[in-house]
């Protein structure tokens, strides 16, 4: 663990369960600790002026727009800054689909989950916008797996609606995909899909409404801690009793400024469609569902997917890793090991796919294995 004058807010922490690990999970299928989520807090001053705001938050991805949009349901006077003109795709909360699931392998996520669906829900209720589609989550993995053991043990203990499938019962339920010999298979039956741009467009319009303030393609030049905190961006001067640093990919760069850098690793991860032969067969309205292969004969990393929506007859199918990258120069990272992987994958479990993707996407995940978050 890292401690820097302050206390540190892990994965158990209300405050990280409510604001970030628990809404981003729900919105990008990724690992522990993407995104570095700092508040540095000063002493409350006077907020009177335009620039003057109780709390600023940096990065509007979907932890910086769900955190602003909280601290505004708290009447807390809140600037949600971008360095890039919204909606963009340079970061890690774009794209029209997530997965949404319970299925972990360990506990505590669930019990984050349960609290994530209900905020969803609430959302939901609130605007009138349809976020989330269930679906149901398919998981594969060898029956000797220590990880598709946990989640399939882990689902069990924590009483979670869920179906056990066998080989000879597999394709009744489950057309268009071969299960591998050895493998079992379970069904989280709460998961589905989450509409991440919707989800995103919607949150960022109740911040608003709330009398929250957005200001895109202001990228921050200067951070200056002190008894009320000052943000420098390309367009003007701010300053706040606390700043949320939700910025992912950037994160390090944006903590330099206050003498602080975390163990974070960015990596580009290609998004890959792939065609049906047959259109309809995985498409998400003949409820096919979402699936995670938790490892198999191509690799010991995850494999996952999404049935078609979002693009006509292409189901989205991803590596759960990727090369590591500079977030201004993703572009230029052109490693295609991941999609040989899953052109194999796809060629030995889901037949009814073309084995070469249709569209190639990118998007980036900043990993750390130490810390999610922390208040200075």
């Amino acid at each position: 663990m890292v401690r820097w004058n302050g206390r540190i807010r892990t994965t158990e922490d209300p405050l990280c369960q409510r604001w970030a690990d628990c809404m981003y999970r729900s919105i990008d299928y990724i690992g522990l600790g993407e995104v570095c989520s700092c508040v540095l807090k000063t002493n409350p001053g006077s907020m009177s002026t335009e620039r003057e705001y109780e709390v600023i938050v940096i990065g509007a991805g979907v932890q910086g727009s769900f955190t602003a949009y909280q601290l505004a349901q708290r009447n807390k006077k809140t600037l949600l800054l971008e360095q890039f003109v919204l909606p963009h795709s340079r970061g890690s909360s774009h794209g029209q689909t997530r997965i949404i699931r319970k299925a972990y392998e360990q506990d505590f996520y669930i019990h984050m989950m349960e609290e994530c669906y209900e905020l969803w829900a609430q959302l939901e209720r609130e605007t009138g916008v349809k976020l989330y589609r269930q679906t149901g989550l398919l998981v594969m993995g060898p029956e000797s797996s220590q990880s598709y053991l946990a989640i399939k043990n882990t689902l069990q203990r924590n009483k979670v609606p869920m179906v056990i499938l066998n080989r000879d019962n597999f394709s009744q339920h489950i057309p268009h995909v071969n299960l591998a010999e050895g493998d079992g298979a379970v069904v989280d039956i709460t998961a589905g899909v989450l509409y991440a741009d919707r989800a995103l467009k919607t949150v960022q319009g109740q911040f608003q409404k709330l009398g929250g303030v957005i200001r895109d393609k202001e990228k921050v030049t200067d951070i200056k801690p002190g008894p009320v905190v000052t943000v420098s961006t390309s367009a003007g001067v701010y300053r706040a009793n606390s700043v949320v640093i939700t910025a992912g990919p950037w994160a390090n760069r944006l903590l330099a400024h206050i003498g602080l850098q975390l163990p974070l690793e960015v990596v580009k991860i290609n998004v890959c469609y792939w065609r049906e032969k047959v259109p309809g067969s995985y498409n998400v309205k003949q409820r096919f569902p979402c699936f995670l292969q938790t490892e198999g004969e191509e690799s010991k990393q995850q494999i996952y997917g999404l049935p078609s929506n979002e693009y006509p007859g292409l189901m989205k199918i991803c590596y759960h890793a990727g090369a590591e990258t500079d977030p201004d120069q993703r572009d230029r990272q052109t490693d295609r090991s991941d999609i040989d992987i899953l052109q194999r994958y796809i060629t030995r479990c889901l037949p009814g796919l073309v084995p070469e993707p249709a569209v190639v996407e990118s998007c980036m995940y900043t990993v750390s294995i130490i810390i999610i978050i922390f208040i200075i």
